[in-house]
């Protein structure tokens, strides 16, 4: 187990913990949690050696071999599959060692090598390092690129496959969704849950941290806290635990001021002094409770649009993409789509597919490339770029940043420009002081995060575009965002791999793959489900694939070489390239059969049950029946509606076909949340009747 007792671990002149204690214990799946610059980082540092503590005892297990993602970049001319499957330190020294016996010549030594490298999985070596690369995004016409054809991110997805390739007791994973779309990091969560060694996890992603782990380590305050459960109960269980301690604290306050009143009474009178004394050493050896120090948390809020065009776009027969060479590049074609209104659109899709460029040419900065893109009169776009420096300068402070978008919106804008308010402005997006004076380019990425955000809501969009906003956000952060967008009373469209904000805000979504940006009909859960089903066929594409040649363990053996071998030895050899003999199936028990009604009583019972069923399923079935067909009816209303706005209209007819289009969506609400309940009501009649 790994033991804490007393740790003090300091980073120059800051404490980040004092005299902690906490144990975790073989197998557990532990997520570390807190606010940024907690000291999350600093005790992973402490878990891998590079750091020792400074005071107290930390224990872990000699033995155990670690996992980890290296934190540089990889630079280097071999193959991707390659260089992922050395990752397996364990095999790549027992090949080694195999190479040594085989120059020396020293049978025993090689049949022990044959043995274990049986057992380090050296057969499927290759099938399991492809496997890997395939599940966090890669193509399988990459598996043999050079790493250094890869752009930063994707060699850092090819460190962290190379980290799970590692045989280890321990993983130690420090924000490892950061460079995952959401394709990768549903497979990644699947691998961890299947993971049987100890885990510690540094995430800012609720829904990953909920499925993978069921242990919250929390570090506050400079100590750690243990709880037994996944994020979301440690939620709960930490408001719990702050309701009691503000009760004790509010309990003990109101002690404090009745002795304290005693004491102030009767202090200066002889007869009461004793009594006055011994109660002002029992305010000397009470217990304080601390008080509630929950930290400020940040929030903020979009403000009312000054109008809302209905649709915000038309999209017709367009093309997005860039231009290499002056010679277009498509990457999405014949998009015709419309953007209504109070839509809150989740955009998915692998990496590579579009997603940014869709979204880069509708904020304005990409052209497009063919077709139109008509936006609605009004149309106020607030744009959230993945890459924050693309709207940022980083020799320039946040203020002088407000300052020029002031000056860029002009009077118009209906905002305060003076500098003081925008001071003000800033400071409530926690830039307070001297950090408005700070150049952007030496800020965190939450801090550039948070900035873009301030500068987004000053314009007061209508329309808000966000591309991954959350990569550099912490966890309250986030939630404060999630607040913020379903109060926003305008449209949004999100690129994010953060399922608990696309499960929080969005009501549709898009899939962008394939040349195509087409409806996606279901739920987060069948997105997921998708692809699941979709990495597991690229893993038997590269297991079948990988079967076309026959494995060895080891360069060619010479048979002359096992002859010379002792017979145990050579046993042990051959015994590595027979396959093992199916274990035999368990014949299925039966169960013993139970008394029956004779067959005229039973189908009589039957028959009633069924007129029963009938009668009273009968009204729930109409309704459903009529439920279903007015929704045909609009769907096939809104088609044509869909379809009128991508072509040339006057803005009359198109503000009415907004009109239209909206008030179908409202009653397409109502009708499905009645589908809901009626079809719950006819499985409820259906189970009770069986």
């Amino acid at each position: 187990m790994i033991n804490l007792k007393n740790v003090t671990l300091r980073r120059g002149t800051k404490v980040l913990l004092d005299k902690a204690s906490v144990t975790l214990n073989p197998g557990e799946k532990v997520g570390l949690v807190g606010r940024n610059g907690a000291g999350k980082s600093t005790l992973f540092a402490l878990f891998n050696g590079s750091l020792t503590e400074d005071g107290g005892d930390f224990e872990m297990p000699r033995q155990w071999r670690m996992g980890q993602v290296a934190q540089n970049m990889p630079e280097t001319d071999q193959a991707a599959a390659d260089f992922v499957l050395e990752g397996d330190t364990r095999l790549a020294e027992l090949r080694q060692r195999l190479v040594v016996a085989e120059a020396s010549g020293d049978g025993m030594e090689m049949a022990h090598v044959y043995t274990d490298l049986a057992d380090a999985g050296d057969h499927d070596a290759m099938p399991r390092a492809e496997a890997l690369i395939l599940g966090l995004g890669f193509r399988v016409d990459e598996l043999n690129n050079p790493v250094n054809s890869f752009s930063g991110g994707w060699r850092m997805r090819l460190q962290l496959a190379r980290a799970l390739m590692c045989p280890s007791d321990i993983l130690i994973l420090d924000e490892p969704t950061n460079h995952l779309d959401l394709d990768a990091l549903v497979w990644l969560e699947a691998w961890l849950q299947r993971y049987a060694g100890t885990m510690i996890v540094i995430s800012h992603d609720r829904e990953f941290l909920d499925a993978v782990t069921n242990v919250t380590l929390h570090i506050d305050h400079a100590k750690l806290t243990r709880y037994g459960s996944n994020y979301s109960g440690f939620e709960i269980l930490r408001a719990q635990q702050m309701e009691l301690q503000q009760a004790s604290f509010a309990k003990q306050q109101d002690k404090i001021a009745h002795l304290q009143k005693f004491i102030t009474r009767f202090k200066a009178q002889a007869s009461k002094a004793k009594q006055a004394q011994s109660r002002v050493k029992a305010l000397e050896r009470m217990e304080k409770v601390a008080p509630l120090l929950a930290d400020a948390e940040f929030t903020f809020g979009f403000k009312e649009p000054n109008n809302l065009p209905n649709p915000m776009l038309a999209i017709s027969d367009a093309s997005f993409g860039y231009t290499v060479d002056d010679e277009p590049k498509a990457i999405l074609q014949d998009v015709s789509k419309s953007v209504l209104a109070g839509q809150r659109i989740g955009i998915l899709g692998a990496n590579g597919q579009g997603k940014s460029t869709l979204v880069k040419t509708i904020a304005r900065t990409m052209p497009l490339l063919a077709g139109t893109l008509t936006e609605g009169k009004g149309l106020n776009i607030g744009y959230f770029a993945q890459q924050e420096l693309d709207v940022l300068h980083p020799n320039d402070n946040p203020l002088e940043h407000m300052i020029r978008l002031a000056k860029e919106l002009g009077p118009n804008s209906n905002e305060p420009s003076r500098e003081q308010d925008l001071r003000n402005y800033l400071g409530t997006f926690n830039f307070s002081g001297d950090m408005v004076k700070q150049a952007v380019g030496s800020m965190s990425g939450g801090e550039k995060a948070r900035l873009v955000l301030a500068m987004i809501v000053w314009q007061r969009p209508n329309l808000l575009l966000l591309d991954e906003p959350t990569n550099h956000l912490d966890l309250a952060t986030r939630e404060a965002l999630s607040m913020a967008l379903n109060e926003f009373e305008g449209t949004v469209m999100l690129v994010s791999h953060d399922r608990a904000l696309l499960r929080a805000v969005c009501d549709e979504f898009w899939m962008v793959g394939r040349g195509k940006v087409e409806p996606f009909d279901g739920d987060l859960d069948d997105y997921q489900k998708y692809l699941l089903d979709e990495s597991k066929r690229l893993r038997e594409e590269a297991k079948n694939s990988a079967r076309n040649t026959v494995p060895t363990l080891a360069p060619e053996t010479p048979s002359a070489t096992i002859a010379n071998m002792p017979s145990d030895q050579a046993s042990a050899v051959s015994a590595l390239t027979t396959p093992p003999a199916a274990k035999p199936t368990a014949a299925a028990a039966t169960l013993p059969g139970t008394p029956s009604l004779s067959s005229a009583e039973q189908r009589k019972l039957e028959a009633q049950k069924r007129q029963q069923l009938a009668a009273q399923t009968r009204p729930l079935k109409r309704e459903l029946e009529q439920n279903e067909l007015r929704m045909a009816s609009i769907d096939a209303e809104k088609t044509r509606l869909e379809a009128l706005l991508t072509t040339p209209v006057s803005p009359a007819e198109m503000a009415d076909a907004g009109r239209r289009l909206k008030s179908l969506a409202d009653e397409v609400t109502d009708l499905e949340e009645r589908w809901l309940e009626l079809t719950s009501l006819l499985e409820e009649a259906t189970s009770t009747a069986v």
